[in-house]
């Protein structure tokens, strides 16, 4: 009975259905150009779009958009933190390139001097070596392209010299004015961010960490196993001048030398829930004597990795108050091959403060903050060092903190003003020290060739009054002011500089440390701390 009932209200069900349809299609938008619009609206294309889209099409001049578009976001971007940046498609390959620790190219450092492209160095194991390319040489042509002239550039060298690993590169160099013809199977180029560590003094190794790249971590590790042969009980982390890099990689190092369960950094954000990132196994090196050396060049990750040292109370941070970078960015690919890279949560060292300095006066204001700084006095005064955040923190031992600027030192070491008097500020901005050390090499090899590492070198180079004559009368070519009435302070530098680059040509920057820190206030007084503490590394 129910089923003959339900055959005759069908259609009658279908008929309703069907005109309640019909009347709200007619109603729905979309309806008066046929209804193809009814559930399939087009996106809202925003205004910023829109503008883009009718300069292309309507303009009275033709233009280049691409160029357009990328002064467009960058103006969105002043807008926002300091560190949410553009990058363009021309320049992604070399940020991916820098932060993951390699590059596909033949493996020489050179500089370029008089329109001519010297090669500096040849990395031991590398391409051009196995190709036998030589310090000295210099480079005329690359492929087809003459590389000899006022319109050779750095850039350019490095595009005609880099390429897929295994293809090659035709080379000709000039050689003790013989040219030769040298092909070069280009390969994997290692981009090391550990640039020195070595035996500093008995029982204490020194670690110079650049960058904290995709192969800091490991590059680290390899250090620290070499040093403990070698006696190390105590270190010394150089991060001065280290802008930072990959969260994991100082995370990880941090879990070397704090020991187990330990908070390292937090992360949180609007929409980035709060994320800990936490000690996690038995470190090689958590109960010797720890110093970390910052300066106002010290950013975001080499933050993070001070500032869990001194709120766990774990070493002292000897320098100058660090930049004041704590602010998380992620990485997103766009469709015309560049890259957003945007800020989207805040850093929160163990304490619980905030190491991020102001950013609200705008870009400009924030850009000049080291060198109100250098004005301020802070650089050769701790107590000219600005607070912003006046909430009082504290480390593991109840020491007091603060937060909103960077990390500040347990122990201060000035800037040396001294180094800044005309003659050494021409030294420095002309390259005289590098050029010179590169022609005084390439002229006078065999001297060099009794040192058989940096440690030799370190100990027994003596700069000679006839270096330091040879030196004058090369930078006098270069119209070095002051030279005849240098200060005796003066003539200490360009001697330390000098034996340090010196190092660096012959031993690369292993070499430029060991020498330079022999005389380095800071290392002098990491020195002095982790000697007066005990303690072994296990």
């Amino acid at each position: 009975m129910s089923n003959r009932k339900l055959n005759v209200f069908l259609p009658l069900l279908f008929a309703v259905v069907l005109a309640l349809g019909m009347f709200l299609g007619h109603k729905m938008p979309g309806s008066n150009n046929g209804g193809a619009t009814v559930f399939f609206t087009k996106p809202n294309r925003g205004p910023l779009q829109e503008v883009m889209d009718l300069i292309k099409a309507k303009y009275v001049d033709s233009l280049n958009t691409d160029d357009l578009q990328q002064e467009a976001i960058e103006g969105l971007l002043t807008h926002l933190d300091p560190h949410s940046i553009y990058i363009p498609p021309s320049e992604l390959q070399r940020v991916n390139e820098d932060m993951e620790g390699n590059f596909e190219g033949i493996g020489v450092e050179f500089n370029i001097t008089a329109d001519t492209v010297n090669v500096v160095s040849v990395l031991s194991g590398g391409p051009s070596e196995t190709a036998g390319v030589q310090t000295g040489d210099k480079i005329l042509k690359v492929n087809d392209s003459l590389v000899a002239g006022n319109s050779i550039t750095p850039e350019k060298i490095r595009k005609l010299l880099r390429g897929p690993a295994g293809s090659t590169v035709n080379t000709i160099v000039l050689r003790q004015d013989k040219k030769i013809t040298i092909p070069i199977k280009r390969g994997v180029i290692p981009l090391y961010s550990i640039d020195a560590s070595y035996m500093a003094a008995p029982g204490v190794g020194y670690i110079k960490i650049s960058k904290f790249s995709a192969t800091t971590y490991d590059e680290f590790m390899k250090a620290i196993r070499q040093l403990e042969k070698q006696g190390m009980q105590k270190l010394v982390i150089d991060l001065r001048q280290n802008p930072g890099g990959y969260l994991d990689a100082a995370t990880r190092i941090a879990d070397e030398l704090i020991d187990d369960q330990k908070l390292i950094v937090y992360t949180k954000g609007k929409d980035f829930p709060r994320t800990d990132y936490k000690t996690k196994r038995p470190g090689l090196f958590e109960r010797g004597a720890l110093a970390v050396l910052t300066d106002e060049g010290s950013a975001s990750a080499s933050e993070i990795l001070a500032g869990a040292i001194q709120d766990w109370d774990r070493g002292t941070v000897i320098g100058r108050r660090t930049f004041g970078k704590g602010l998380v960015q992620e990485q997103y690919d766009l469709d015309n091959g560049g890259a957003l890279r945007l800020t989207v949560a805040r850093y929160y060292i163990p304490s619980g403060r905030s190491i991020q300095k102001p950013y609200g006066k705008g870009h400009d204001d924030y850009d000049d903050d080291i060198i109100e700084r250098y004005h301020h006095g802070e650089m050769v005064n701790k107590d000219s060092i600005k607070i912003t955040d006046t909430v009082l923190y504290k480390t593991a031992a109840g020491r007091p903190v603060y937060g909103g600027g960077g990390i500040t030192p347990d122990i201060f070491i000035p800037f040396d003003t001294s180094r800044f008097t005309p003659t050494l500020t021409a030294i420095y901005t002309r390259n005289t020290f590098s050029n010179f050390a590169y022609q005084y090499y390439t002229t006078h090899r065999e001297i060099f060739k009794s040192y058989t590492n940096a440690e030799a070198f370190t100990k027994n180079f003596q700069t000679t009054p006839e270096l330091i004559s040879d030196f004058k009368v090369y930078a006098k070519k270069d119209s070095i002011p002051g030279l005849d009435h240098l200060t005796a302070r003066d003539e200490t530098e360009i001697r330390t500089r000098l034996k340090a680059m010196l190092a660096r040509q012959l031993y690369r920057t292993e070499g430029f440390y060991e020498a330079i820190n022999a005389e380095d206030p800071m290392v002098k007084k990491a020195l002095e701390i982790v000697s007066k503490e005990k303690g072994a590394s296990q």
